[in-house]
C-alpha cells in the first residue's frame, strides 16, 4: 500500500478466497493503486486472520489463524509462477520476507527460489526482510535453513535486529552485519528502532539517525513502512542516506496511528 502511495507500481502476487472478506480486500488493494492481476482466487477458502494485542507503550503482539489460508497453496502447481513469469521483464524489484517463506512447506519454496532465480536472470532485484516470528516456523533451524537460501538470491536485505538476535544469537550488529555480508547480500539496511538504521553497501557504512516520537500509538508495521520508503527512494535512483530518512520518516508517521495502514492525508 505504502510503495504506490509513494508512485512506485507495484504487482502483488497472493491468492485469496471466493468468500466477501477477500472481495473486500482485493477491492481495498484496487483502491490504494495496486495491481492485482496476479492474486489467485481459491473456491471455497478464507483468508488467514491475524488479532494485534498492544501494550502500554504501543508495541504489538500478535494471535494468527492462518493454517488454511489460501497462499499456503500458492506453489502447489505451476500457476502461479506461470504468471509471475509471463510478465518477468517487467519488475525492478521483488520483495519478500521471513513470513512469506514460512508459508511454504520445503517442496513450495523450492519452487519459490526457483521464480526468484529466474526473475533475478531477467533483470529484477530480490529485497528481503528476514522479519522472523518464532510462530510461524516448525523449528528455528528450519527458518535458519530457509532464510539461509533466501539471502543467497537476495540483493538489498532490510532486516532488523531483534529479529536476527533472536535466530541467530549475534551478539552485536556488528556481528550481524558481517555475517549477512557473507551470505552475498550487496547491500544491507540494519533497522534498530528507535536507535536508526545502519547501511552496509560494499565497504561503506552510514549511520542514519531514527526520528524521534514521543507518543507511540501502535507500533505494527514500523518495519515494513520503513521498508516501503527505502525502497521507494532507492527504486528512483536515491542514494541510500536518503532513502533511510524517507523509511525514517514513514515509520515515524505510522506509529503515530493505530492500525498497519495511515490515512492517505497522514502520509509524509
Amino acid at each position: 500500500v505504502y510503495l504506490p502511495r509513494l508512485d512506485i507500481q507495484v504487482s502483488y502476487l497472493t491468492a485469496l478466497g471466493d468468500d466477501g472478506h477477500s472481495d473486500h480486500m482485493l477491492a481495498g488493494w484496487l483502491a490504494e493503486g495496486i495491481d492485482t492481476s496476479l492474486v489467485l482466487r481459491r473456491e471455497g477458502r478464507l483468508p488467514g486472520l491475524y488479532l494485534i494485542n498492544l501494550d502500554a507503550r504501543g508495541e504489538r503482539s500478535f494471535h494468527y489463524w492462518r493454517r488454511e489460508a489460501p497462499v499456503r497453496q500458492l506453489f502447489d502447481d505451476e500457476h502461479a509462477t506461470a504468471l509471475a513469469l509471463h510478465r518477468a521483464g517487467e519488475f525492478d524489484f521483488v520483495y519478500l520476507t521471513g513470513i512469506t517463506l514460512s508459508l511454504f512447506d520445503p517442496a513450495a519454496r523450492d519452487r519459490l527460489f526457483e521464480l526468484l532465480n529466474a526473475l533475478r536472470s531477467k533483470g529484477a532485484k530480490v529485497v528481503f526482510d528476514s522479519n522472523y516470528r518464532p510462530a510461524g516456523w516448525d523449528t528455528a533451524d528450519i527458518a535458519r535453513e530457509a532464510i539461509g537460501r533466501q539471502l543467497a538470491l537476495t540483493d538489498l536485505v532490510l532486516p532488523t535486529f531483534d529479529d536476527e538476535q533472536t535466530l541467530y544469537g549475534d551478539r552485536d550488529a556488528e556481528a550481524c552485519l558481517a555475517r549477512l555480508a557473507a551470505a552475498g547480500a550487496s547491500e544491507i539496511v540494519l533497522k534498530q528502532g528507535a536507535a536508526g538504521c545502519i547501511i552496509q553497501s560494499g565497504q561503506q557504512r552510514t549511520v542514519i539517525a531514527a526520528q524521534s516520537v514521543e507518543n507511540v500509538v501502535d507500533s505494527t508495521a514500523a518495519g515494513d513502512a520503513f521498508n516501503a520508503g527505502y525502497l521507494a527512494a532507492r527504486a528512483c535512483g536515491e542514494p541510500t542516506e536518503a532513502a533511510a530518512r524517507l523509511g525514517h520518516a514513514l515509520a515515524a508517521a505510522v506509529i503515530r496511528h493505530p492500525g498497519a495502514i495511515i490515512p492517505a492525508d497522514a502520509m509524509p
